[in-house]
């Protein structure tokens, strides 16, 4: 028995076609699905990222407000036993001053000591090369028996600290 109705035909092709359809749209459902759960897992990578990165920025900002605050602990301890010493000397009675001559001395010793072991450098020494990044000339002078462009007087020691001046020597220069 064959069907040679041209609107059963027409029907068969309908449907045929509309299973085509519901099935393409079945595929894009689901893959519209799969897309919206990629996005809102990578929104959600993404808040965590910068969150995280948030949270560094908070965390080191913290760490250099630290750092600041400290910076000096090693150099201070280390003027702690300094700062005894001249304590020490002041609460001494008497007129020793031979004593207490001494003990000015050694506690200036003691300072040279910390601030060179904390990168501190005097410059500017008798008889060394006048050098206009370290010293400032107050005088030019004559001196027999030495160079020209040598010092010959200190009037204030200059610094460096870990090679950047601090201050210039102020010396006198032989001509």
């Amino acid at each position: 028995m064959e069907n040679n109705d041209p609107g059963a035909a027409g029907a068969n092709a309908q449907s045929n076609t509309g299973d085509g359809a519901d099935n393409e749209l079945e595929i894009l459902t689901r893959q519209l699905a799969e897309c919206e759960a990629k996005l809102a897992e990578m929104r959600d990578t993404v808040l965590r990222e910068r969150a995280e990165l948030d949270n560094q920025r908070k965390r080191l900002q913290r760490d250099l407000e630290q750092a600041r605050k400290f910076a000096n602990e090693k150099l201070l301890a280390d003027l702690l036993p300094v700062l005894d010493n001249l304590e020490r000397g002041l609460a001494l009675e008497g007129n020793d001053y031979a004593g207490l001559r001494g003990g000015v001395e050694l506690t200036q010793r003691e300072l040279v000591r910390v601030a060179e072991a904390n990168g501190l450098k005097a410059v500017g020494t008798i008889g060394e090369a006048f050098n206009p990044e370290h010293h400032q000339a107050m005088a030019m002078v004559e001196a027999a028996g030495q160079g020209a462009g040598r010092i010959v007087a200190v009037m204030q020691k200059g610094y460096v600290l870990n090679e950047r001046l601090l201050r210039p020597a102020l010396v006198s220069v032989s001509k």
